[in-house]
């Protein structure tokens, strides 16, 4: 792309992988996030900057001018206040998707999410309100009229326990386990694939072949609302 990607939560588990995934397609990368201990451990190539998606302000200057934001930070679990989901999945992602925007700007949003988000009585639900303030902020993506893509991975993984075959559905309907470097992968091709724009959809691994035709993959799923690129 001819401008940087911003990955909010780039230090992290699965936002590292996708920072070194998109650094070795030759992008220039912004990693975003709270401590600057952890830009140490970050791969050469990315420019770190100290934000925090529950701070408007901070969020300015790393998210200006650039072609794609992904969001993946961790949800917290506290009822309320700072380490809330509400804190920082929904207005978490209103102040990034607000910054993403300024100016006019209009880069493709992606928005690391989870499975079990429409299941208001699961337990998961229990810690914060974490699946109902996951999905607002969901929603807050599909309606930014951005281009956008929502991954929602099962439960993630090291390694491939669950298979080497890529599976994707809607519905929110299912279970199982997936690869952090396969929820990475999705979430770079998302970025690329004209396909992914305006899909919301669930991520797994099964027993099969690896290696998926990702844009097969997102050309199966049906569409929301599509913003121009």
């Amino acid at each position: 792309m001819d401008r940087p990607i911003t990955v909010i939560g780039g230090a992290g588990r699965v936002g590292s992988l996708i920072v070194q995934k998109l650094l070795a397609g030759g992008e220039r990368v912004r990693v975003v996030g709270r401590s600057g201990r952890r830009a140490r451990s970050l791969p050469d190539g990315t420019s770190f900057h100290v934000g925090d998606v529950r701070d408007a302000a901070t969020l300015k200057e790393p998210l200006a001018a650039c072609s794609a934001v992904v969001f993946s930070v961790e949800p917290g679990t506290a009822n309320q206040g700072a380490d809330s989901p509400k804190s920082t999945m929904y207005q978490g992602v209103i102040n990034a998707l607000d910054a993403a925007r300024a100016d006019g700007a209009r880069p493709h949003f992606a928005l690391v999410s989870q499975i079990y988000v429409t299941r208001h009585d699961h337990p998961i639900n229990n810690w914060g309100r974490m699946l109902d303030w996951r999905l607002a902020g969901e929603d807050a993506v599909r309606e930014s009229g951005l281009p956008y893509t929502v991954v929602r991975p099962g439960w993630l993984t090291g390694g491939r326990s669950a298979g080497d075959r890529v599976h994707v559905e809607q519905g929110d309907r299912g279970e199982g386990s997936v690869s952090r470097s396969d929820v990475a992968e999705a979430v770079v091709q998302s970025l690329y694939l004209p396909s992914a724009a305006g899909l919301t959809f669930e991520i797994f691994n099964e027993p099969g072949q690896g290696n998926p035709d990702w844009d097969a993959l997102f050309s199966s799923l049906r569409q929301g609302p599509v913003a121009a690129r």
